[in-house]
């Protein structure tokens, strides 16, 4: 444990703050570019498979390979991990961005399965596993690389920046989804529109990159290279050899973060449709829960850092429990309300403090590597 800065005892440094606005605006670009495939999967079905293929065998088809880059995620997590444990944080928080940028752009430059054939599936299948193999990196990286700037005593507020940023993204492929589909009719949106965000993507991953030139390696992994204390073996060796616990523990906190999410961000719009509420009002909800997600990472980080972790992460969980069962159990009634789908996207805040709490479960030697294989193992499943 470090002591903090003598030259702020209290609050974050300017250096350390526009670190955290630089890694969270990057982190909500790169975002972006991960999920925007999903807002848009039911017109990458009409174009990437037969036209005489089932609906229903297209749909699939189409959520196989967005989902596809989940699973490309622990190759890519660990081995950019390997290297950012012995090489430097920065270097891959920079080649992350890159491996996602690109293929986002190449995306919209694909050829149809009307213009390609079965090569446009699998090119599109592809790209979408790079993307994959990036996010793995990026998530865990970008919490290593903001917790190391910071003293211990501002970790969770910095992870909480940077989960913020990322909650960001997805709100940001919801807004230009929706600007999407209300520029365009349905022939231009399948002529060409469906191509436009995607090469706003790749244009938003570049200005990420762009951004992140502005970096600083963190503080940690300078004094480890200075003291010729990097890991002596495998990393992922040593974390699997001494640091079982810590994996565990990261893995069962990264499930209670996927199950807030997943379910409550991005699933939700759909389920609630199903229950017979208007897209509209859905995605109107989705925007308000966003909103108050990002709002309440900042502030459950905050908090952290002054009572303690373990007792913020008890009271959000508490929290995610009764608003979510509130929310759901009145929609399932016929009384879906937009403002208890805001007060369930506050207890996504919860996402601040698994990141904080996990990155302090691994010495800094091998800290990205048992962070990520963690993480992104437990995100697969």
């Amino acid at each position: 444990m470090h002591a903090p800065a003598p030259t702020a005892p209290v609050g974050l440094t300017r250096q350390q703050a526009k670190t955290l606005t630089l890694s969270a605006l990057g982190g909500a670009l790169e975002f972006y570019d991960f999920v925007i495939f999903v807002f848009f999967a039911t017109t990458m079905g009409a174009l990437f498979f037969p036209a005489d293929m089932p609906g229903w065998m297209r749909m699939v088809q189409t959520f196989g390979i967005f989902a596809a880059g989940y699973l490309a995620r622990p190759l890519g997590g660990v081995v950019m991990a390997h290297f950012g444990d012995l090489l430097g944080r920065k270097r891959m928080f920079m080649l992350s961005i890159l491996m996602m940028a690109v293929p986002t752009l190449l995306m919209g430059l694909l050829p149809t399965y009307a213009q390609a054939g079965v090569l446009a599936p699998l090119l599109l299948l592809l790209l979408r596993l790079l993307q994959g193999a990036a996010i793995g990196g990026e998530a865990p990286g970008a919490w290593v690389f903001v917790s190391e700037h910071v003293s211990p005593r501002h970790r969770t507020l910095a992870c909480g920046a940077l989960s913020a940023g990322l909650c960001a993204g997805i709100l940001l492929g919801s807004l230009v989804a929706r600007a999407v589909n209300a520029a365009f009719d349905e022939a231009t949106l399948l002529a060409w529109g469906w191509r436009v965000p995607f090469v706003v993507g790749g244009v938003f991953g570049l200005l990420a990159m762009v951004l992140r030139r502005q970096l600083h390696e963190t503080p940690v992994f300078a004094e480890l290279q200075a003291r010729r204390a990097l890991a002596a073996e495998l990393p992922l060796k040593t974390v699997l050899r001494a640091h079982g616990g810590a994996v565990l523990l990261a893995m069962l906190l990264t499930w209670l973060l996927t199950a807030a999410v997943v379910v409550t961000l991005l699933m939700m719009p759909t389920l609630l449709q199903g229950l017979g509420v208007s897209r509209a009002d859905a995605l109107a909800g989705n925007t308000l829960a966003i909103c108050a997600t990002v709002i309440a990472n900042l502030v459950a980080g905050w908090l952290a850092d002054r009572f303690g972790a373990g007792r913020v992460l008890l009271l959000w969980s508490v929290l995610l429990g009764i608003s979510f069962w509130l929310f759901y159990s009145a929609a399932l009634a016929g009384a879906y309300s937009p403002w208890l789908y805001m007060l369930a996207g506050a207890a996504v805040g919860i996402t601040a403090l698994v990141p904080g709490i996990a990155v302090g479960g691994f010495p800094p030697q091998v800290r990205f590597s048992g962070l990520s294989f963690a993480y992104n193992v437990a995100y697969a499943i």
